[in-house]
């Protein structure tokens, strides 16, 4: 099982390396980018039920028990304790999730609000864990899910912004404090052979898939380079590994090794690739479509709209005449005093009624 937990570490990606370099040469809302993301929203899921499963089979392992049927019966159990959890989280939580956030909103403080987002997400990740045996990280995946289905799920992300960046910096700390540089030194050919696979055996996969699914070689070598490196997800599978018994520190440690060095170099990689893409290819090698694709980077449905800041009294009344005159509008509502922000918030909730989107948030972030 060492090598499946080792197969599994090596095998993601870092969806944040991924979408910042896309974002830096506008490519997000190309036809390449909605590739790369989808492939990335897939790649996540995936990791997300390994979380869920690799507990289940350490546990069977270590019993002594593993045959075919009890698998297979733990692996159901399991997935029906998943399912069950979802389940809850879609009906109950996107009801009584946003309700919390609006009420607490409602009150006007953004301390509170911000410890009503803190409390939500970590309340519903323990859940998870103590009645549902869904692994912490599982459970808080769902409980941004459920966050997300908020209209106050842009505010809860810019109040929280600050705890994200000091909660990453705690993690890559602690995963600092694990990684033994020795290891360079001791072992530099498995540290090589694990950095190989990841920047070669990934990307010539991917070039291979997305070229036989036909699309141009600009989009297949660009995808494939997206995913050369691995993320996060690897510090985690690798310490579940260890804490299960099914991953050694040795293993961990060229994890970390072949994870740092991978993402040093991905940014030289997508410079010498443009650099070659700008030498070698012509007009005459992009598909009509992709040619298309690629210079649009705004997409159809979000042009020709009005954005009206500030959807108070004033704004809804401005609102209510653009949708009239089939105008689509947006409104993007500014965090209240406690005496506006009931009001407000009924003028916003009569413009989601109407069709418009809206937006709660600070209108010069």
């Amino acid at each position: 099982m060492t090598g499946l937990v080792f197969g599994l570490c090596l095998s993601t990606t870092s969806t944040v390396v991924v979408l910042r370099a896309l974002e830096e040469r506008q490519l997000i809302d190309s036809q390449l980018g909605q590739i790369a993301i989808g492939w990335l929203i897939v790649e996540d899921l995936v990791m997300v039920l390994t979380l869920m499963l690799l507990p289940a089979i350490a546990g069977m392992l270590e019993q002594g028990n593993a045959s075919p049927t009890l698998l297979a019966w733990d692996l159901l159990l399991t997935i029906g304790k998943v399912a069950a959890f979802m389940v809850l989280m879609m009906v109950v939580g996107r009801r009584v999730v946003p309700w919390i956030l609006v009420k607490s909103a409602a009150t006007g403080s953004r301390e509170l609000f911000t410890l009503s987002v803190l409390a939500l997400a970590l309340g519903i990740a323990f859940g998870a864990v103590e009645f549902f045996d869904v692994s912490f990280a599982l459970g808080a995946f769902f409980a941004g899910m459920v966050l997300n289905e908020s209209e106050l799920s842009h505010r809860a992300a810019h109040d929280t912004l600050p705890l994200r960046d000091a909660f990453a910096v705690l993690f890559f700390v602690s995963v600092g404090m694990l990684f033994d540089p020795m290891i360079l030194l001791e072992q530099p050919l498995a540290v090589l052979g694990a950095l190989a696979i990841i920047v070669l055996g990934k990307s010539i996969a991917a070039w291979l898939l997305v070229t036989l699914l036909g699309h141009s070689r600009r989009t297949a070598l660009t995808i494939s380079v997206s995913l050369a490196q691995i993320c996060e997800f690897a510090f985690i599978l690798a310490g579940l590994g260890i804490s299960l018994g099914m991953l050694s520190d040795e293993g961990r440690n060229l994890v970390l090794a072949a994870a740092i060095l991978s993402i040093m170099l991905n940014p030289i990689q997508f410079t010498v690739l443009e650099r070659y893409l700008d030498k070698t290819e012509t007009m005459e090698e992009q598909t009509l479509e992709e040619a298309i694709e690629e210079e649009k980077q705004i997409l159809v449905d979000i042009c020709n709209h009005a954005v009206i800041v500030g959807y108070g009294r004033v704004g809804s009344l401005l609102g209510q005449q653009l949708m009239e005159a089939d105008v689509p509008a947006g409104g993007g509502g500014e965090f209240a005093p406690a005496r506006r922000s009931a009001a407000r918030t009924r003028h916003q909730s009569r413009a989601g009624q109407r069709g418009a989107c809206r937006y709660h948030g600070f209108s010069a972030s």
